[in-house]
């Protein structure tokens, strides 16, 4: 064997090994978002994208001071209340011009169920002579810096170590130079700034730019906007303090198209926070093509078109996309929100941006498990104000292993948990079934807990602990390496953990 020979020998031996090394999942809930703890398929087993389903409208910002291009918001849970952030706009277009009816404002709405929102009085800006309003920040609120109040990103620090002061974070746009901001409020409402200085620069930031506690890696994390070979896209960076930050790095995203990505939306799943979320709003302009001409309100596009041309011919969409290192995402091509059917306002550019938040909601259908809600804009520019729209979605449910009823299965790869019970996510019809099998580290079905010992798992529950012939006790195998191999039968599992 020559040197070299041996060197490659090596290396691949090595990778093996590693490849072979147990995932340490401890009890964390795993969700089956990407092929991560995928060691092997068969059958007609796949990862399958689900769709949040339309719900009612959450707000419309029609008041004077809010308008027709409220797009960047920032949704919360903050105790037994929910919390909304919204930058207020209103175009006013004209043949070959377009104005801003009033200066941009931070406004803010809140709900006790997520699902219904109102607007309080908060008298704390001023609105042609009045305060009672629900604006939160102005242009000129905040004296010590410029900030951009329509472009601003709202957060509640779960940090253990931020001071009471300082418990709600934003990250703000500068008005006046390129860069961004940070504030801070003790009560969501009264923000000052962390520091007069901007906090970051390296970016273009026309659009959301966010920034959150990353409680999984121990810092904090920040997403923003800037352009490369003119496409639009998105950059992080990541701090101890909110204060000084990392040298800006651009997202990968193996295996997928140059898009433009006009937001990124990127947040900690709460029941699994080393897994981010994002759902950027896909920017696609195919010109003045036949479609374009025949989609809805064609003397609106013309009009919009007379300012800048991609304002009347581009769409938008809502797409989705995940990461496990905050850096390395897998993003969906098929999108998460269509523009839907045909109708007066909707195929604009600006529409179905998703907001930034996921909330916990209750379900419309009596004893059923909460559901995620999403709220994304509609009425993008086309009226005197806009739409935001509630969708809701089964907790965990964005992704699927699904199965048809043919079958089909997958073995993880060596894994290590702690715990008590396998607890599984997942939806089967009336003909169709999951079983688990436990198998040593090299594959070898383990006694007592085979395919053939497992007790066939059938209904829809989002929480279901697998039971085997005279158990559903696991405890003897934690902390040793093992497998599972999940065998579906019309059935989606979505997610799995050791309790």
């Amino acid at each position: 064997m020559t040197r070299i020979q041996a060197i490659v020998f090596t290396l691949l031996l090595c990778e093996a090994v590693n490849a072979a090394e147990p995932i340490d999942i401890g009890s964390r809930l795993e969700l089956m978002i990407d092929d991560h703890l995928v060691a092997s398929t068969s059958g007609g087993i796949h990862l399958q994208l689900h769709k949040p389903v339309r719900r009612n409208v959450a707000l419309v910002t029609d008041r004077p001071w809010e308008g027709n291009a409220c797009t960047y918001t920032s949704v919360f849970q903050d105790g037994k209340r929910f919390r909304m952030y919204f930058g207020s706009y209103h175009y006013v277009t004209t043949e070959g011009k377009l104005t801003e009816a009033h200066r941009p404002y931070t406004c803010y709405a809140e709900s006790r169920d997520g699902i219904h929102w109102t607007r309080p009085q908060l008298g704390l800006v001023a609105f042609e002579g009045s305060k009672q309003n629900n604006i939160v920040l102005s242009e000129n609120t905040i004296k010590e810096i410029p900030v951009d109040p329509g472009h601003i990103a709202v957060f509640k620090d779960s940090n253990p170590q931020c001071p009471p002061g300082a418990k709600y974070k934003a990250i703000i746009r500068s008005r006046q130079q390129r860069g961004l901001y940070a504030l801070k409020s003790p009560d969501g409402l009264r923000f000052s700034p962390l520091s007069t200085r901007l906090i970051i620069t390296d970016g273009a930031f026309d659009s959301e730019n966010l920034a959150f506690w990353d409680s999984a890696r121990g810092e904090y994390r920040a997403y923003f906007r800037d352009f490369r070979d003119g496409i639009r896209g998105i950059k992080t960076a990541t701090s101890k303090d909110f204060l000084q930050w990392s040298k800006p790095k651009w997202l990968v995203f193996p295996g997928a198209p140059k898009e433009h990505l006009y937001t990124n939306q990127v947040l900690p799943y709460a029941r699994a926070p080393h897994i981010l979320f994002g759902f950027p709003m896909r920017y696609v302009d195919r010109g003045w093509v036949d479609s374009t001409g025949k989609l809805p309100h064609p003397e609106l596009r013309r009009l919009r078109a007379s300012v800048s041309t991609r304002y009347g011919s581009a769409v938008t969409d809502g797409l989705m996309m995940t990461s496990r290192d905050g850096l390395t995402f897998k993003r969906w091509g098929e999108a998460l929100l269509r523009p839907g059917p045909s109708r007066t306002s909707s195929w604009v550019y600006g529409d179905n941006v998703i907001a930034w938040g996921m909330l916990s909601t209750g379900s419309d259908l009596p004893r059923a498990p909460r559901e995620l809600s999403l709220y994304a804009a509609e009425s993008y520019w086309t009226g005197k104000s806009l739409n935001l729209r509630r969708y809701s979605i089964r907790t965990d449910g964005f992704v699927s292993m699904q199965a048809p009823l043919a079958g089909g299965e997958f073995v993880t790869r060596p894994l290590v948990f702690t715990g008590e019970k396998l607890v599984i996510n997942y939806s089967t019809s009336a003909a169709g079934g999951v079983w688990v099998e436990i198998q040593d580290a090299d594959g070898r079905p383990i006694k007592g807990h085979t395919r053939t010992d497992c007790h066939e798992v059938f209904g829809d529950e989002i929480e279901r602990v697998v039971a085997w012939k005279g158990t559903d006790t696991v405890a003897r195998l934690a902390s040793r390496p093992i497998r599972l191999r999940f065998v579906l039968k019309d059935a989606d599992l979505f997610s799995f953990r050791f309790r």
